[in-house]
């Protein structure tokens, strides 16, 4: 690295290395214009450094910049050399107690819920894990960048505002010294110097506006005729069009262009050409030609000469040099702060800092966060000047959101952005508000921005534009700022404060007065709305400001004087908007029972109406704070309540709530969706606060001053009732004229919304203020009745409630007491259940339910009361008392015009045939006549002696009605309906009312002393309700005597039947035992011990196995000459069982598989969803899938989740994804093994003599083969010198004993593997087919005993039977495909494969023992075998040639174990007596020592060596059992069909092994010397023990994904700290983690992508491929998200193992609630990747979710 910067430097002109810092700076120390001297300095270096080649080298440009520019500066300052000033001016200062950190984008920040002032309040994590609040609730998120850490800012905590770092920082500041003290007088004089003089060349250069030119001063004598076209950022054009544009205009490449986008994008701007004047200005043109449309602006491009451009390259080196030097010192800093806010020469706005502010927009990207970056470490570090800074702020406050308005950048990178730094500090924001009037001035530029109104002076939204939508967006960032400001309340008011309050409460009022009202909209009658009108406009509006109209009320809240000034402002605005009130109206009256009232005729259904009323909402607010505050009785003279109007006040919240019931009638259909959302809105939690809930509070203050009968009639006029209720008999006329279907359902729904408000109006005294009730029981009842719809998870439940200014519920202080949590499975999340004894606070009538929910609720609980045994009744709860202020609000209840409306519904209900009426009309007047006991008898039980109980609903329901019709009195007509057999579900609740009446009755008589006379009629119903419950008991007690007696008959009839059929279902049971015996295939076989294999190998009674094809549904046996079954298979390339991951084929084409390394690199593996199906049925379906495919393609180009040219499909049954089928075969060794067995079967010495004897005669005749013949005697006589052992015929051919339909399949699925395994193209000629079905077989067979050891599951224990079946076909095809095969390819191979144990002349580039997987060479021998024991006619049966392969291959692994083994001493000598075992290991180990050359180590323990071995080789023998159970068919022993111990002495048995393995060496004595020499002289053997090479040793550790940490945030941080590898230094957006490896990637961003396979891909899939060969799994960090990769079209997410403490997940990290690892959910992660499902799982993902198919993974 050196040398090349050295080579550089070089090139760097050698005037520049010469310069001597100490010598400019005493030149400068001398001088008496130093500004002069300074500049001529940069004029003369700063073009010969910067820009001087097309492509910038920032790293080389700094080092000379910092050589010859900067550190004269340093040295001047310092007086001597910085590297020794520095450190000195750092041991004087002392450390801030600030953080000041500045946030990196993604960096993890955390927020107190408990102690942060607001939730801008934040902590860097190295500051939260030092402080108090870890302990807290806290929320974590990620940073967007920009801002810093709030750690030892007193006003942002209330408590522990330090974390234990700066807390030591904090002991001597007492009293605010001045930093100044610790710096010498000259220094102070210098630093003043050369400050100014930079900072101002840096604002001066990086605010110049000439393209071609620079500042007199900077001027050089020369000019060069260079330029650059630069580019700037916008955010108007997108990627694709800049890189597209760019390859036009300066013929780059697109990699080129991507680099020059992706510099853009970060820095804001980068050159694209370098040369002479013309050549950059035709780039420009070019560019600004493509860019350009009617819509958008071009691009910005400007031609800007070099020595420009080094300038401001400089300029910004120099802030970045000041932010770094004041770090040093805090006299620095403040000698910086002072330089940057003096005032210039020119007055207002001319200090430093007001310049760059001001010219914000027209900076670029770069160079605005590079001066944040200063302001942030100087003017805002320094509690003195960050006040100054605030209040220029503030005065160019209008300027600078102007500028804002105009500019297109995001507000991130915007100077406005700044303003969370001061307007949340509540100090700051007192004083900007008394002396610069804040609150006034954000209002205003507000209402500035927006200009378009209406005639009455409304704003209006209709026909927006494009460019306005964007305009408000931004302007909505106003509505933040003054969140900002009135976030912190308030303690102490002075006058200038309460004054300035108020202004600015005016100017808000100005700002709602323009809403009243706005948006107004009539019914369509006749034809549907044409065009949807805009109303998003206005919601966002009121959406944004719902916190801020909270937050005024709480600040009003605070201050009496302030409160009764508001409510006084209020009203007068309120008047003003209700000006032409009455205007064209025309008075009438109404006059029902004998009372009248006067109001104006309107009908909501005719004409305009508005849902927005900001300004009599925000009253309503008021008044309700009058009544919590107690000012309203305090100072009634000086509030106007005595000239409120109340039908006034009532008059547009009614119209409003009228306007919801007419839509949820049906009235406004043709009015189009844009209405039906507004109404949604209005009662949505985000909104309802100040809209829904506010009109009824509104209501409530109307009804609280007006007589009830008045109000009542007005609400029947204006919901177009008045009719129907003030004509007696006007119903029955209504019902006989058969009058439009729909007018009447209308006219029903009309009554019952209005029944409802009614209930609303008398019921909801839950605000504080309305009813004597706190803040916390306003919480506990929304969640009582979101948990009676049923049960939540926190992120629902906290979903539904409104959140305050701080996104607070204050739903967990209460949680508690209403629910109980019960926690997660392993998937779905933690729940939240009603505790039982809350049930009884249920109010069917809730007013925040919306019509579903209310259905949901009303089931839900009628089922618990069912559950619980009770009636079904849901009478109303009993509510808490109204303040005085609304106290008369229930005497709506007994108003006579009720009673009317009641007695009239309840007649319509008696009398239910003649008038059209409804039962959920009847229900609510039921429920309000609850709701009127209730109320009566809380009055009664609360009366104290002298107080006359004015509420006397009882006596009024018990009279009789008017003189002309006298109806029945109300408690009669109930008791009437009480029997009616139409009103079953009501029944209850009647009976209810009639026993609350009762109970009343009581209560007055108990209270009052003169008798009142018993009405009959109840004590009868009392008794006959007694009757009617036992006569209900009595039956029901009968009809389960009844039930059971048939049960009994019925199942003695069953057994007769099975008695006299015995026959019949004996057969049937034997049936079903023998289908149950092919799936288990355990037939039955006697107690002797099994074996697996060898001539001693159990023999069982052929099954016969029967099987139904999915698609045909015919039923087929499996034979050998029938027709092919097949499995649907899915085989992939797996890495899970690598030790090794860097490996991979480099050029399959030329790959050998045959020896497996024991590293296991890369495998293949066959996994099958266990569906049947005939070859030829499959093929069909496979056909048409392909050709729908075509078809497809001609269309359109839709991802499928499986990729047909691939070959793969879905299973027609499971929709399991599959790209082959395996064959289903009978045990193909009965098939070849059909000769004698002959009792002498050769032993292992001469087994390998003969073996070996049969593969030189195939040798020698292969070569014969390829030698062409000279003459055929010279061939005989060959012939005759080389003996054929006895009995061996080379030119046998077998024949082949499969179908032609199963010999298909064989290939098949041959060549699949063949295919998938080596990523080639299919050939089934080639030799290193059957290589790859062997190999998959093995592989198959490790991963699934690796997965049963991790699980501790017995080796055959019930295995799914998906797998059974799968691992069981794989083996028999395995088996099988040799016959398919050339005879002569098998037989090289097993020839060769032979060589690597016992070797031969013939073969000499064989692995070492050390680098072959024993159990893949295992199963390629024995499969290869039958082709060589084929043509061997001598007597030697398949059997013995398979023990003695196993045998052979188990003392290779022996040798290989012993050789590998560690023999670290564990410290415990055990010496336990040395058995037979130990001394046979040690034997042998002495054996190894001799023919290794003493090369081992010294000889250990017996019992070390021997438990090594055990333990080594278990992994290999399990293996193997399970490979000869499925290919022989032997049933396993039943010990190891359960877990427990090791199983060794029971797998030796069952594969005829001597436990003690070591004697398998004894016994065959003559020969395992050789074999031992032979194997241990390889060099590789040799080199592994001197210590040069690596090797594998046993057992293989199993892989696991990597350890997640247990706190989610350690992760972030992780990731933060994480730098994209391919763009120097630049933080990844999307930072992934592998979870199979751990590297970090850096996803989904075009800087990382990479070719592979002609196709540009993103990070993540070019790691799959290197990782998992295409497989992937990963945890996007900033997401919290788990992606699933398979290959590039594949993909899904998956839950993540994080979980907060509520049991759920969090993706996208939006709540921010601390995140725990959850180990069951990873583990289940992890079993997925070990069972190699990951790609099945992405298959159902995307079958399941459509929108995943569209995305583009291979981009990730």
């Amino acid at each position: 690295m050196a040398s090349e910067l050295e080579l550089e430097m070089q090139a760097i002109d050698r005037s520049l290395l010469e310069c001597s810092a100490e010598e400019i700076a005493g030149k400068w120390l001398q001088a008496t214009d130093l500004t002069r001297e300074v500049y001529q300095h940069l004029a003369h270096y700063v073009p010969k450094i910067y820009c001087r080649s097309p492509n910038p080298c920032p790293q080389k440009e700094d080092m000379v910049a910092q050589h010859v520019l900067l550190a004269p500066m340093e040295w001047y300052l310092c007086g001597e050399d910085s590297e020794f000033g520095f450190p000195k001016l750092q041991q004087a200062n002392k450390p801030s107690h600030l953080c000041g950190r500045v946030f990196k984008v993604g960096e993890p920040t955390y927020s107190c819920r408990d102690c942060a002032v607001d939730p801008t309040c934040v902590l860097c994590m190295d500051c939260f894990l030092g402080s108090i609040h870890r302990d807290h609730r806290y929320r974590m998120t990620t940073s967007g960048g920009g801002g810093f850490c709030d750690c030892g800012d007193t006003e942002a905590w209330k408590e522990g505002p330090y974390c234990q770092k700066h807390e030591l920082n904090t002991s001597e500041i007492e009293e605010e010294e001045d930093p100044l003290v610790h710096l010498s007088e000259d220094v102070i004089a210098r630093s003043y110097n050369i400050f100014t003089i930079m900072f101002q060349y840096a604002v001066e250069i990086l605010t110049w506006e000439k393209e071609s030119e620079l500042p007199a001063d900077l001027e050089m004598v020369e000019k060069s005729d260079t330029y650059y076209c630069m580019l700037f950022n916008d955010e108007v054009h997108t990627y694709e069009q800049v890189i597209y544009t760019l390859q036009k205009a300066v013929n780059c490449t697109q990699k080129e262009a991507i680099g020059f986008a992706t510099t853009v994008d970060r820095d804001g701007r980068r050159s694209v050409r370098c040369g002479d004047f013309q050549y950059c200005e035709q780039a420009k043109s070019i560019i600004v030609r493509n860019t350009s449309s009617r819509q958008t602006k071009p691009l910005k491009v400007q031609v800007m000469h070099s020595s420009l451009v080094a300038h401001q390259s400089f300029g910004l080196k120099v802030l970045s040099w000041l932010g770094s030097v004041i770090g040093y010192s805090d006299g620095l800093r403040r000698i910086l702060c002072q330089v940057g806010l003096q005032e210039g020469p020119d007055g207002e706005n001319s200090s430093l800092v007001d310049r760059l502010m001001l010219s914000d927009s027209k900076l670029w990207k770069g160079a605005r966060s590079v001066y944040h970056q200063l302001f942030m470490s100087s003017l805002l570090m320094d509690l003195k000047y960050k006040k100054l800074f605030a209040v220029r702020f503030a005065k160019n406050y209008q300027q600078l959101q102007r500028d804002f308005m105009e500019d297109d950048h995001e507000r991130a990178v915007s100077v406005t952005a700044l303003s969370v730094q001061f307007f949340t500090a509540p100090t700051l924001a007192r004083m900007l508000i008394t002396e610069e009037n804040l609150m006034t001035i954000i209002i205003k530029t507000f209402m500035d921005h927006l200009r378009h109104r209406d005639t009455q002076g409304r704003f209006q939204f209709e026909r927006y534009t494009a460019l306005q939508a964007f305009k408000f967006r931004r302007v909505q960032s106003l509505i933040l700022d003054l969140k900002y400001v009135l976030i912190s309340k308030p303690t102490e008011w002075s006058d200038d404060l309460r004054e300035k309050f108020l202004e600015g409460f005016d100017a808000f009022l100005e700002l709602l007065k323009c809403m009243q009202g706005m948006d107004p909209i009539t019914r369509q009658v006749g034809q549907h709305i044409e065009m949807e009108p805009e109303w998003e406009a206005a919601f966002t509006l009121q959406m944004k400001l719902t916190h801020v109209i909270s937050m005024m009320q709480d600040w009003c809240a605070l201050d009496e004087k302030v409160l009764i000034e508001a409510y006084k402002k209020c009203l007068t605005v309120l008047m003003q908007c209700h000006g032409g009130f009455t205007d064209g109206e025309q008075p009438i009256t109404l006059s029902i029972c004998g009372h009248s009232v006067e109001t104006i005729r309107y009908c909501v259904s005719q004409e305009k109406v508005s849902i927005h009323l900001p300004v009599s909402r925000l009253l309503a607010g008021l008044h309700v704070l009058l009544s919590k505050s107690e000012v309203a009785y305090k100072f009634p003279e000086l509030l106007p309540l005595s000239e409120l109007s109340p039908p006034m006040l009532i008059e547009h919240p009614l119209r409003c709530l009228v306007l919801c019931a007419q839509v949820h009638a049906g009235m406004w259909r043709r009015n189009g969706f844009s209405l039906v959302n507004q109404i949604y809105y209005y009662h949505n939690v985000k909104c309802r606060r100040e809209m829904f809930d506010k009109d009824i509070v509104m209501l409530q203050t109307g009804v609280s001053m007006m007589d009830p009968n008045h109000f009542l009639m007005i609400m029947l006029s204006r919901f177009e009732l008045y009719q129907i209720f003030s004509t007696p008999d006007y119903g029955k006329r209504f019902s006989s004229e058969i009058t439009h279907k729909d007018v009447v359902q209308q006219n029903n729904t009309l009554i019952e919304e209005m029944l409802y408000l009614i209930i609303m109006l008398v019921g909801e005294r839950f605000s504080p203020g309305v009813g004597q009730v706190n803040a916390t029981d306003d919480i506990k009842r929304e969640i009582i009745h979101q948990l009676s719809i049923k049960p939540m998870a926190h992120s629902e439940l906290v979903k539904s409630l409104p959140e305050d200014e701080n996104k607070e519920t204050g739903m967990e202080s209460v949680i508690e007491a209403v629910a109980h949590f019960k926690k997660p499975g392993l998937t779905g999340r933690g729940m939240y259940e009603l505790k039982p004894e809350c049930a009884k606070e249920f109010n069917l009538y809730f007013y925040h339910f919306s019509r579903a929910e209310q259905s949901k609720a009303e089931e839900a609980q009628r089922k618990l009361k069912r559950q619980n045994r009770e009636d079904t009744a849901l009478p109303p709860p009993v509510l808490p008392p109204f303040c005085p202020l609304f106290a008369s609000l229930v005497n709506i209840l007994q108003s006579d015009v009720m009673l009317c409306i009641m007695r009239t519904i309840l007649q319509w209900a008696v009398e239910h045939n003649g008038y059209a009426w409804s039962e959920s009309m009847l229900q609510r007047v039921l429920h309000l006549i609850g709701m009127a006991l209730q109320e009566e008898k809380q009055h009664l039980e609360n009366v104290t002696e002298e107080h006359v109980v004015t509420f006397t609903f009882t006596q009024k329901i018990s009279k009789p009605g008017e003189a002309p019709n006298n109806s029945p009195s109300i408690l009669a007509m109930l008791e009437t309906l009480q029997n009616a057999p139409y009103l079953e579900v009501h029944k209850d609740m009647i009976r209810w009312i009639l026993k609350t009446f009762n109970a009343i009755k009581k209560l007055r008589e108990s209270s009052s002393p003169s008798p009142v006379a018993e009405t009959e009629g109840t004590i009868m119903e009392e008794s006959s309700r007694d009757k009617d419950k036992a006569e209900r008991k009595r039956k029901a007690e009968i009809a389960r005597l009844r039930r059971e007696k048939i049960m009994a008959q019925m199942s003695e009839m069953q057994r007769h039947f099975i008695d006299e059929n015995k026959e019949l279902f004996q057969q049937t049971l034997e049936l079903d035992a023998s289908a149950s015996a092919v799936l288990d295939n355990s037939p039955v076989v006697s107690d002797k011990t099994l074996t697996a294999l060898g001539p001693a190998q159990t023999q069982v009674p052929e099954q016969r196995q029967f099987v139904t094809c999915i698609l045909c549904q015919e039923e087929q046996e499996v034979k050998v000459e029938s027709k092919a079954m097949v499995l649907a298979a899915f085989v992939q390339r797996s890495t899970v069982l690598s030790k090794d991951r860097s490996k991979f084929i480099q050029d399959p084409e030329k790959y050998d598989p045959l020896f497996m390394h024991p590293d296991l690199s890369c495998g293949t593996h066959t996994g099958s969803c266990g569906h049947i199906m005939h070859a030829h049925c499959w093929q069909r379906y496979f056909d048409s899938v392909q050709a729908k495919e075509q078809r497809r393609q001609q269309r359109l180009r839709l991802h499928t989740s499986y990729d047909v040219e691939n070959g793969e499909f879905l299973c027609p049954l499971c929709e399991c994804l599959s790209n082959t089928v395996i064959p289903l075969l009978l045990p193909p060794r009965k098939i070849f093994n059909s000769r004698l067995n002959f009792s002498d079967q050769p032993n292992l010495t001469q087994w390998i003599r003969t073996i070996s004897q049969q593969i030189k005669a195939l040798q020698a005749l292969g070569k014969e083969e390829s030698t062409p013949h000279t003459t055929s005697s010279k061939n005989s006589e060959n012939m005759d010198e080389f003996q054929l052992p006895e009995g061996f015929r080379p030119d046998f051919l077998p024949k082949n004993p499969y179908s032609e339909s199963i010999k298909e399949m064989l290939k098949t699925f041959g060549t699949a593997t063949y295919k998938v395994g080596l990523k080639v193209h299919p050939n089934e000629e080639d030799p290193r087919v059957p290589v790859m079905c062997w190999g998959s077989c093995a592989y198959t067979i490790q991963s699934l005993e690796r997965i049963l050891s991790d699980e501790d599951k017995p080796l055959f224990g019930p295995l799914p039977c998906r797998l059974d079946d799968c691992l069981r076909s794989l083996t028999r095809f395995a088996a099988a495909h040799w016959t398919v095969a050339s005879l002569s390819v098998v037989q090289g191979h097993f020839s060769k494969l032979f060589a690597s144990l016992v070797p031969d002349d013939n073969h000499g580039d064989l692995p070492c023992i050390l680098d072959i997987d024993m159990f893949h060479l295992l199963v390629g021998l024995v499969l290869a075998f039958p082709a060589l024991q084929c043509q061997d006619f001598s007597g030697t049966s398949l059997g013995t040639g398979d023990l003695h392969i196993f045998r052979l291959v188990t003392m290779a692994h022996i040798i290989q174990l012993l050789l590998t083994s560690c023999t670290e001493e564990n410290g415990m000598d055990e010496e336990s007596p040395a058995g037979e075992e130990e001394s046979a290991v040690l034997a042998l180990y002495k054996t190894l020592q001799q023919c290794t050359g003493s090369a081992l180590k010294e000889v250990p323990p017996g019992w070390h060596l021997w438990r090594n071995v055990r333990a080594g080789i278990l992994p290999f023998l399990k293996c193997s059992a399970l490979f000869f159970h499925y290919l022989n068919g032997v049933p396993s022993p039943p010990e190891m069909q359960v877990s427990g111990a090791s199983h060794f002495e029971h797998l030796c048995n069952y594969l005829s092994l001597p436990s003690n393995l070591v004697s398998l060496f004894q016994e065959n004595n003559e020969i395992t010397k050789s074999l031992i020499e032979s194997w241990c002289h390889n060099i590789e053997v040799k080199r592994y023990l001197e210590g040069e090479r690596d090797a594998i040793s046993y057992p293989r550790e199993s892989n696991k994904l990597i350890d997640l940490p247990e706190d989610y945030s350690s992760l972030i941080n992780q990731a933060s700290n994480f730098s994209c590898p391919k763009s120097g230094g630049d933080k990844s957006r999307a930072p992934t983690l592998c979870l199979v490896c751990g590297t970090l990637l850096c996803s989904q961003s075009y800087c990382c992508q990479t070719e592979l396979e002609g196709e540009d891909v993103g990070a993540c899939t070019a790691h799959t491929y290197s990782c998992g060969s295409g497989v992937g799994i990963f945890l996007r960090v900033r997401e919290c998200q788990v992606l699933f990769l398979a290959g590039k079209t594949k993909g899904c997410f998956y839950s993540p193992p994080y979980l907060d403490d509520y049991g759920e997940t969090d993706q996208g990290l939006r709540r921010g609630n601390p995140l725990h690892l959850c180990q069951e959910r990873f583990k289940k992660i992890q079993k997925l990747w070990q069972q190699h499902s990951v790609t099945e799982e992405i298959g159902h993902a995307q079958e399941a979710n459509q929108t995943l198919v569209g995305i583009d993974w291979q981009h990730l």
